[in-house]
């Protein structure tokens, strides 16, 4: 079997600048599947697997490693496999598992860029001066768990204490992507002293704060594709991303906010099929954020899996809607320090899902369970394909700037509208040219 064991992540020119210009450090913030994730045995384990991201064997070792129950004790998600743990490699100051997300040699040969995630960014900022270690830093995560879970929180006080320390005592500016504002939300909440004390600006991009209505709601229900196209049957597949995400906080965490003041509340639509009488009939039904509650029990209460031979039950998890009520409560209550300079960049001019409908009128769904073995329809709003504009802007902080681009969610993570609008909050400017070839290191095969 083939095994992707990583190496050193860092070799060539595409080190920063070995002076380093005169910069306040900045630290990358990833979101949901935005970190590489490591898996290694926890009894005699020397060697570490990547199982996400990874193109070849990627379905058979997601089910292996990744797939999950949550633990309502300890309110973390925990691999089936008790020997399995699950690590996110800290190379390169972080920076590594948030760069190329499968950096295979024959993703980049081809120049995949569905994996090439802050990888641009991360070269802009280089060129811009920036050096790694001493001014740029990265954190990733394992996403599955809580974006409040102990664990997250103590990383990212770290990340910043070291990039703190690392710069000679300057204050540190984050650039977050997507799940990752959530993440730095709720650490503003819990920690908001420490914030305070280590941050100086926050740049948010393509943040659900919200949630991600059409895309969240349906990722319970039937799962979700990362990739699409050819691409796509080289990926992990959607049914077993499904099985994933039933037990992952984070995903509840991003359902949409029921408090939220939407310009139309966003919905699950069902065509029904419906007996009475000897009469058979079809009726659409309909679910806002609140009733969706019930639609979810009903139309995974029969979902379930099979790992090393045993069937283990996933339905819609009650426990963990409870701990994402949690969470939505202390985002709500987050304050901004009033010293903190806090930016929004957020994606338009892409079709976004925002309600979505299961079954046809003329082929309709006779049992909710069905639901789950459905493509879904969309309903589409504004915003960059993943969240609604409406969401991202509704940051609920003092702003000073909030920026609408035309780019998709991950696009805006290579976009050069975004470049020049980091730069100019950063209060930075290019001053050479971030080579072209990426120096993070070839994962070998084994």
């Amino acid at each position: 079997m083939l095994r992707d064991l990583c190496i050193c992540p860092c070799f060539g020119s595409r080190n920063s600048d070995e002076t380093g210009a005169d910069r306040d450090p900045v630290l990358l913030v990833t979101g949901m599947g935005g970190s590489i994730l490591h898996s290694k045995r926890k009894k005699f384990g020397l060697f570490e697997t990547r199982v996400w991201v990874r193109i070849l064997f990627s379905d058979l070792e997601f089910r292996k490693k990744l797939w999950s129950l949550y633990n309502p004790e300890t309110g973390y998600t925990e691999s089936l496999d008790d020997d399995i743990e699950i690590l996110v490699p800290d190379d390169d100051y972080g920076l590594y598992a948030i760069d190329i997300l499968d950096p295979s040699l024959v993703v980049k040969l081809l120049h995949l860029t569905e994996v090439y995630h802050f990888h641009d960014m991360i070269d802009m900022l280089i060129g811009c001066g920036y050096k790694k270690g001493t001014t740029l830093f990265g954190y990733g995560y394992d996403f599955r768990q809580s974006n409040r879970i102990d664990k997250l929180i103590e990383g990212l006080k770290l990340k910043l204490e070291t990039a703190y320390k690392a710069s000679g005592g300057r204050k540190v500016n984050i650039i977050s992507h997507s799940m990752g504002g959530l993440m730095v939300l709720c650490f503003m909440s819990l920690h908001h002293d420490v914030f305070s004390k280590y941050v100086s600006k926050w740049i948010t991009i393509a943040c659900p704060f919200q949630g991600a209505p059409g895309c969240v709601n349906d990722a319970l229900l039937t799962g979700l594709q990362f990739v699409e196209g050819l691409e796509a049957c080289f990926f992990v597949s959607r049914w077993t991303m499904h099985q994933l995400l039933v037990e992952c906080p984070s995903v509840y965490e991003m359902l949409p906010n029921p408090s939220f003041s939407w310009k139309i509340q966003p919905q699950i639509n069902v065509w029904r099929e419906h007996s009475e009488d000897g009469e058979t009939f079809v009726k659409l039904e309909s679910y806002n954020p609140t009733e969706s509650i019930n639609l979810f029990k009903e139309a995974l209460r029969h979902n379930e899996l099979n790992h090393d031979g045993n069937t283990i039950a996933l339905p819609f998890n009650v426990s963990i809607l409870n701990w994402a009520a949690g969470t939505r409560k202390l985002i709500s209550n987050a304050k901004l320090p009033s010293q903190i300079s806090f930016y929004n960049i957020y994606g338009t001019s892409f079709d976004t899902p925002f309600d979505v409908c299961y079954g046809t009128e003329t082929s309709p769904i006779a049992d909710l369970s069905e639901i789950c073995h459905t493509m879904p329809q969309y309903t589409y709003v504004d915003g960059d394909g993943t969240v609604p504009a409406e969401s991202a802007m509704a940051d609920g902080l003092a702003a000073v700037e909030r920026v609408g681009v035309a780019a998709s969610h991950r696009g805006l993570l290579r976009d050069q509208t975004v470049f020049k609008l980091v730069q100019k909050w950063l209060g930075v400017e290019q001053v050479r040219k971030p080579s072209k070839t990426s120096k993070v290191a070839n994962a070998t095969l084994n």
